[in-house]
């Protein structure tokens, strides 16, 4: 069975692809976690192209989860999938990395889009310390 996929939009190329990186090496399926980092001709900033690619990429068909990092990548997100409504595509209000990592292994133990989207909601309340 296929994960829920997952985006991470985020503002820096090197962020989301740092991050993706991270949760390869947690263990998550290849391809279903990526990245949409940057703009299309590398500077800092958001690509609603990438992010329109990345979502399309990451449906594994479980449905995808979205996480953006800050500002402008929420308002570019909510206009690809305002303009590319699916049901199954969700936006999540999480903390980049603590999010990103919670909804990854959660994916990768097989769970539904609603828990893998709680998992990164929650992770907003985990102590560091």
């Amino acid at each position: 069975m296929q994960p829920v996929g997952i985006v991470l939009v985020s503002h820096s190329a090197e962020l989301a692809s740092g991050l993706c990186a991270l949760l390869d090496q947690l263990g998550v399926q290849p391809g279903s976690v990526v990245a949409a980092g940057g703009t299309a001709d590398g500077r800092i900033g958001t690509s609603y192209d990438a992010i329109a690619a990345a979502v399309k990429n990451a449906d594994q068909g479980r449905g995808v989860v979205v996480l953006p990092d800050l500002g402008s990548s929420v308002i570019t997100t909510r206009a690809v999938l305002d303009d590319h409504a699916q049901a199954d595509v969700v936006l999540v209000d999480a903390p980049f990395v603590e999010g990103a990592v919670a909804a990854a292994v959660t994916a990768a133990g097989g769970a539904d889009l609603a828990t893998v989207t709680s998992a990164a909601q929650e992770a907003r309340h985990a102590a560091k310390f």
